[in-house]
């Protein structure tokens, strides 16, 4: 199904357009609203009654709008009226949605009747990407070859190595730990290009600092379109994505655990004791390749499986994960062309790729052990308007949404 005009403007943005939940609490035209900082969905946002997705963060909470939306094949204005244009309702209870808190209330039925809680089913279980579920199984498929859907979780298979063993390979491939070591910032920029080349292109920028922070920020200069940030100071993250209903925002869920792991992921010495529980390694295939994969866990149910290749034993893939009520939350980077800078090998293209889009950043340059502004990995600030049809600003707070056509 063709993405709604809204999704593909926001592609370079974040989970911030996968806002097709309802409304903000108070949601009216030039109506001063509550700031969701802090807050439970079901407190920051009108009609959010579901029993499991009320309880979760703001953050978290935009983040499985997205997971519905990918588990059914649909998007923002299959559920919530002229989403994507100025006349856009999200407060409005339609069949579909109505039928939507049956079916999350159903899926969280059956996991606790049958499975002590544990998730075992999902939406995306049934559904897989139709709105209606498939009943009967082709013949044809029956006895062609059969489609792989693997665990979300790793187990070490035989003959395999060690978890430990494949990160300190990694380790040695990019440069050795005392190298390694000695990069404590970087500066690295370049192009970016938009999910289908729909985003356009833009500029690229990233600032790293050990031991775990890190900002993003993409930037069109040649357009009205104002620039998206992701950022994290070590503590806490924000993300901007100035074509999304809410225009910036704090993370404080599972997204707040995937920024922190992600700034530390830059910095490969401290690989080991980003996450725990290491387990692997398994052989994982990407097309027509296989790699070695390892994973690890972090806190609130957070996961994350690094794909390495087994020719350079360089990271090629890593994929993260959130929990939410109805699956797991997914977050991909792929990572290619490895070049030296100063005896270390860095990725020289970054592939994002998350439940509402995708981008690719080319860099041109890296600079190591630079200084960097602090404000850098800070909150964001300024004024912006949104596609979907809301104007926002927020400083820490919500405080005005009005209509705009901008």
């Amino acid at each position: 199904m063709t993405r709604s005009w809204c999704m593909n403007l926001a592609i370079v943005g974040s989970a911030a357009v996968w806002f097709s939940s309802l409304g903000p609490a108070g949601h009216n035209h030039g109506q001063t609203v509550a700031s969701p900082a802090g807050k439970k969905a079901g407190e920051a946002f009108k009609n959010v009654t579901t029993s499991t997705l009320k309880e979760l963060s703001v953050d978290d909470f935009v983040a499985s709008m997205g997971l519905i939306s990918a588990n059914l094949g649909i998007d923002c204005a299959d559920c919530h009226p002229n989403a994507g244009t100025d006349k856009a309702d999200f407060v409005i209870d339609t069949p579909r949605k109505i039928m939507t808190r049956r079916m999350v209330e159903m899926v969280a039925g059956i996991n606790r009747a049958n499975f002590g809680g544990v998730q075992r089913v999902t939406c995306w279980t049934c559904h897989h990407g139709r709105i209606t579920p498939s009943t009967t199984i082709a013949l044809d498929a029956w006895y062609d070859t059969p489609v792989l859907e693997f665990d979300d979780t790793i187990r070490r298979e035989d003959g395999q190595p060690s978890a430990d063993q494949v990160l300190d390979k990694y380790l040695q491939a990019v440069g050795g730990a005392e190298r390694v070591a000695g990069v404590t910032s970087f500066v690295a920029t370049g192009s970016a290009i938009g999910y289908g080349d729909l985003g356009g292109n833009a500029d690229f920028s990233l600032f790293a600092k050990s031991p775990n922070q890190r900002a993003i920020v993409i930037s069109y200069k040649d357009t009205q379109r104002p620039s998206s940030s992701w950022s994290f100071d070590g503590r806490s993250g924000w993300i901007k994505t100035p074509r999304g209903l809410l225009g910036e925002y704090e993370l404080i869920g599972s997204e707040l655990d995937g920024a922190r792991f992600e700034a530390q992921l830059l910095f490969p010495g401290q690989l080991r004791q980003a996450l725990t529980n290491w387990r692997g390694a398994a052989i994982r295939s990407i097309g027509d390749r296989d790699f070695t994969v390892v994973q690890g866990g972090g806190p609130r149910g957070f996961l994350a499986t690094l794909y390495f290749d087994p020719a350079t034993n360089l990271l090629s893939r890593i994929v993260r994960y959130g929990p939410s009520p109805i699956g797991r939350m997914p977050t991909q980077i792929d990572y290619a062309d490895y070049r030296d800078v100063a005896g270390v090998k860095f990725p020289f293209e970054y592939k994002f790729t998350w439940l509402d889009g995708r981008y690719t950043a080319k860099l041109s340059k890296i600079e190591t052990n630079v200084a960097i502004d602090a404000t850098k990995f800070g909150k964001p600030s300024g004024k912006w308007s949104s596609a979907c049809g809301v104007r926002i600003r927020i400083d820490g707070h919500v405080r005005k949404i009005s209509r705009s056509s901008a």
